[in-house]
């Protein structure tokens, strides 16, 4: 049984870290993720997929907002999303929706902006301001790790509760169960030291972090009844550390692991920004074969327990009946070098870092001709919350979201608009790389253009990278400083610069609204320009000969 327009729920499902080519379905030889590959088999699987920057923050909040990440301004982790911006929770809930969050945001608040305007922080509007429009359920960003400085994130997450309350005591039981291992020693170890992932976590599977988020998302939904809702699901998982618990630790060896995609030309003559990004340490460590082997089929297997965890969920919705009434998108806020290109972390815009999965599965009729087909065209992180407002019934709002709405993808619409270019912005002043180039912090910012064929990346003050993806697939050779492809770059210099140029900044009136504005003015009384009464509009005239008689 279908369901009619609109759809009655939203579940968006974000990983982070997860790369585009870590399913099944998008082509990886040796890790199956079967619950997925059927999700997709029901649904669209969108090929292309881009966010909006490479780094957790601003990614997300792009994701959260429809807009793009100097519109926003969020652009880096710890930058708060100013109290202005509206988000998926603020929409959703003006739809009718309960919105909830069930796992992580990395939002930040805008503290500042709260006390300027009187919001306690404690009231339903701070809380929700604080994340990121959405009403909380249970939040777990998975950064709960503790140093000479303290927590690096203060708030403590339920989980830590939830932990304790089954017998794994300590200070922090986060840092020293769910993401310690125990050696062949016997000796208690951090997963953040990357050799140290071949281990186990010491935390039995049912008690890790993504059985535990998949178990309250499905305690939301038998709390919530009939009532319709938005949740953001979002696993902290494959994200660093790479602790996977038994048996998921050592499901994948050394054998199964795609070869590592990296040239040693890449190395000669880098761009300067990719030059430091390739000297960071991440990129030092994951640039070994140890260390790849060490980590990499643990990272595999926190994908494959995300999987069988949303095998789970999904029963789940097909058995309580909530499947027929829900949209579900699965996605992720970024991807992961895993040391291709010399490179660990997330920091450039090779596909490995900015391009994610992206499947959608709408339970309407009007998707049914869509169902198990694969989408080539160029779609970014930003057409979700368009998408999702259009499922739910309402237009988009063009004056404020800057992405588009994917549903005629959806309805196999063959007439659909398709995007000719994708973009991705990326703020490096708070790296060391920034701290290397001697430059102002505001300079140190790159923008991604990529059209299908051509990635164009632009460095302020220093020289572009370019790549033809057409006969250089991996990225393996920058273009930018070769004389011959002047033209190629300068066109795409020339798309940047329009861009650049669109008009974001008005948010609160629309365009419709401004030009019924127009003209006003003059009805309201302010005769600008006229040199006398006959030069008025006999409507005005007689209005002001009567208001200045009385």
């Amino acid at each position: 049984m279908q369901t009619t327009d609109p759809v009655r729920n939203v579940l968006f499902i974000m990983c982070d870290q997860l790369r585009w080519d870590y399913l099944s379905c998008y082509g990886h030889p040796t890790l199956q993720t079967p619950h997925l590959d059927q999700l997709a088999a029901s649904g669209v699987r969108f090929d292309r997929a881009y966010v909006q920057s490479p780094i957790c923050g601003s990614s997300r909040m792009s994701y959260y907002t429809g807009r793009y990440v100097h519109s926003h301004g969020a652009s880096w982790n710890g930058i708060p999303l100013k109290v202005s911006e509206l988000t998926l929770g603020d929409y959703m809930r003006d739809l009718g929706r309960e919105t909830v969050l069930v796992g992580k945001t990395h939002m930040n608040a805008d503290e500042d902006g709260m006390a300027r305007l009187g919001i306690d922080p404690q009231s339903t509007a701070g809380r929700r301001v604080a994340e990121s429009g959405f009403d909380l359920f249970d939040r777990h960003d998975g950064l709960h790790s503790s140093g000479p400085l303290g927590r690096y994130d203060p708030r403590i997450p339920l989980y830590e509760d939830y932990l304790r309350s089954h017998g794994f005591e300590g200070d922090n039981p986060w840092q020293s169960w769910a993401n310690a291992v125990v050696d062949d020693e016997g000796r208690i170890r951090s997963g953040f030291l990357l050799r140290n992932n071949r281990f186990p976590s010491r935390l039995p599977e049912e008690h890790t972090e993504t059985p535990y988020t998949t178990r309250r998302a499905m305690a939301y939904m038998d709390q919530a009844g009939d009532r319709p809702w938005c949740m953001h699901l979002s696993y902290i998982k494959p994200h660093w550390p790479c602790v996977a618990p038994a048996p998921y630790h050592n499901m994948y060896t050394a054998d199964d692991i795609k070869p590592v995609v990296r040239s040693n030309d890449e190395r000669n003559d880098p761009h300067p920004v990719y030059e430091g990004f390739m000297s960071h340490r991440a990129s030092k460590a994951f640039s070994k074969d140890e260390v790849r082997e060490a980590v990499v089929p643990a990272y595999m297997g926190l994908v494959k327990q995300i999987d069988d965890q949303l095998g789970v969920l999904f029963n789940y919705l097909e058995t309580s009946g909530l499947k027929e009434h829900t949209l579900i998108a699965f996605t992720s806020d970024h991807g992961d070098y895993l040391g291709d290109h010399w490179m660990g972390e997330k920091d450039l815009f090779h596909d490995a870092s900015v391009r994610v999965p992206l499947i959608i599965y709408d339970p309407r009729a009007s998707a049914n001709d869509s169902r198990g087909t694969v989408c080539t065209d160029l779609v970014e992180s930003i057409d979700l919350v368009p998408t999702f407002i259009d499922a739910c019934g309402e237009p988009s709002i063009p004056d404020v979201l800057e992405g588009q709405s994917l549903a005629p993808i959806l309805r196999n619409d063959s007439g659909r608009q398709k995007r000719e270019c994708v973009f991705s912005e990326y703020d490096y002043s708070p790296t060391p790389t920034g701290a290397k180039t001697g430059m102002r912090a505001r300079d140190c910012r790159l923008f991604m253009i990529f059209d299908g064929r051509w990635k164009y990346v632009h460095a302020i003050s220093m020289r572009p990278m370019l790549f033809d993806l057409e006969n250089d697939p991996d990225e393996l050779r920058d273009l930018g400083n070769d004389p011959a492809f002047a033209e190629r770059i300068e066109s795409m210099r020339s798309i940047l610069g329009h861009w650049s140029l669109r008009f974001a900044a008005r948010t609160t009136r629309s365009d419709s609204q401004v030009a019924e504005s127009r003209d006003t003015s003059t009805h309201k009384g302010i005769l600008i320009g006229f040199e006398s009464e006959e030069d008025l509009p006999e409507e005005i005239r007689a209005h002001l000969v009567n208001s200045l008689n009385h």
